[in-house]
């Protein structure tokens, strides 16, 4: 439409054109004149008019979050309470169009619920060494230490580049500075006993977690020139890599040891073989150090291109930097298929995963896409009912630096006001009464006034006051003093004029 306007200005346009635009989307040529005059009304882009829809008052979205995200027990309340509503689908529909998936199960279930709803960017995975990441993992299996039935814990440093596991620590008990400073070291040597993965990191991404930013493990790394990156609490997609690792191993190793905790169980959660032998803690190094074997040569990875880590490693062409043991000590035109859904990697098309900030919350709904061919780094989605724009989305792997920092902006703000949301709802939920200075039964604060509740039920009836208004209901005020009054069309009418007035 945009295309058609300037055309239109310049005086170029033609009845063909119109034709060919109406045969390519398929619709009458006066179907393409009505979207024109939008356009022209709009300077120029096509505006889709949506038709009115009743929104929730700040009162009914208390009332939804106060019942945990239940909208029919809110719509109940509100007309027991003689708070004007409209029908029960209605209110349904505002509902979810004022809360996003994502904000009503975090109503029902809290942030850790929401959070599965985010959208993760990917990762730039650099080259080896650049940066390595580091997590704790605690076994799934019950293992024999000295006489005592232990859980063992197992410490990671993974290389972001190419998945390789380059050093670990197992320890029977919950590491400590202790375990994570025999994990660096194992991950950085490079010899007969470690390798070939392994050297010095430029950066290296931990959680929260004391061990990994105390003053020692910080002097450590600091003194091989490595900088710490300290992610924020409950984002596991900040060191995506070590968790791929931490799931991986539970599923492919500790599944089939004896002694996993996460068996199935009998009625009453009793285990199938009570007298089942349990691996002591040497056996269980083994197998782990085996696995670990097994990760970095022989697993292949789709997101290494089928390939194992370990050939991803020889094959980056980036200088490793070493330390002997002795000095050790420290985001369209042309429309795609059926609609797509937007999942925790963004939308997936083409083996391919794009994101936007927008999507937060959105994780479950259907979009459609749109692009322009041979352009995949950048798509355009739309809402499937209603045509109406959602935005632009990027390819993850080509994401830019502030696109990415945009992404966590947008997942703290979600975050943000999912806890407003909830303060406020727990505010709200004791009835606080207006101050009186007069015997009169006590009125609630938080009451809706009759004007604002009439003015809801008449936008949804298409009610237009100014179509109602009465031209001579207002009176207009009387002139200034000042003012000019205008002549009188009758001259013979006219007042006489004092001499010194004439010219």
């Amino acid at each position: 439409m945009h295309r058609l306007y300037t055309l239109e200005q310049s005086e170029q346009l033609t009845r063909s054109r119109i034709t060919g635009v109406a045969d390519a989307f398929g619709v009458d040529t006066r179907t393409v004149d009505r979207w024109l005059a939008n356009a022209r009304a709009n300077n120029g882009t096509y505006q889709p008019r949506d038709r009115p829809r009743f929104t929730l008052t700040q009162l009914m979205l208390d009332a939804v979050a106060r019942w945990r995200g239940n909208a029919t027990a809110a719509w109940r309340e509100l007309r027991a309470e003689g708070h004007p509503v409209p029908s029960l689908p209605t209110f349904h529909r505002a509902a979810n169009r004022a809360l996003t998936p994502g904000m009503r199960a975090g109503l029902r279930g809290g942030e850790k619920v929401r959070r599965h709803f985010d959208v993760a960017g990917e990762r730039d995975r650099h080259y080896r060494n650049y940066a390595w990441e580091t997590d704790h993992v605690e076994a799934s299996v019950k293992v024999r230490v000295e006489g005592h039935i232990r859980k063992p814990w197992i410490t990671f440093f993974i290389d972001a580049a190419t998945s390789a596991i380059c050093g670990l620590a197992i320890t029977p008990q919950r590491p400590s500075r202790e375990a994570v400073l025999v994990a660096i070291r194992d991950a950085i040597l490079i010899d007969e006993h470690h390798g070939p993965f392994g050297g010095i990191p430029m950066y290296v991404r931990v959680d929260g977690g004391k061990e990994f930013l105390c003053a020692t493990v910080k002097e450590a790394l600091g003194a091989l020139g490595s900088e710490i990156i300290a992610l924020p609490p409950f984002t596991p997609e900040g060191k995506g890599n070590v968790e791929a690792v931490n799931g991986a191993i539970k599923k492919t190793l500790f599944a089939g040891m004896p002694g996993y905790t996460h068996a199935p169980t009998l009625r009453g959660g009793k285990p199938v073989d009570p007298d089942q032998p349990l691996l002591h803690f040497e056996a269980f190094v083994t197998l782990v150090l085996e696995w670990v074997h097994h990760w970095n040569h022989e697993n292949t990875l789709r997101s290494l291109d089928g390939r194992t880590p370990h050939q991803a490693w020889n094959a980056d062409p980036a200088l490793i930097g070493t330390v002997t043991a002795e000095d050790l000590h420290t985001y369209t035109l042309e429309r795609h298929g059926k609609p797509l859904t937007i999942n925790n990697g963004g939308v997936r098309w083409r083996k391919r995963n794009y994101i936007a900030d927008w999507m937060h919350g959105r994780v479950g709904e259907k979009v459609s896409l749109r692009y322009l061919p041979h352009h995949d780094h950048r798509i355009e989605l739309y809402d499937p009912e209603t045509g109406r724009r959602l935005g632009a989305a990027v390819m993850a792997k080509q994401a830019t630096p502030e696109q990415t920092l945009n992404l966590k902006r947008a997942r703290r703000r979600e975050a943000d006001r999912l806890r407003t949301q909830l303060k406020r709802a727990e505010k709200n939920r004791n009835t606080r009464y207006a101050a009186a200075t007069r015997p009169a039964p006590p009125v609630p604060l938080d009451v809706l006034p009759e004007e604002e509740a009439l003015e809801h039920l008449r936008a949804l009836d298409g009610f237009d006051p100014a179509a109602e208004a009465l031209p001579d209901f207002i009176q207009l005020p009387a002139p200034d003093a000042d003012w000019t009054m205008p002549r009188n069309p009758n001259p013979s009418t006219q007042p006489p004029t004092h001499p010194q007035d004439q010219p």
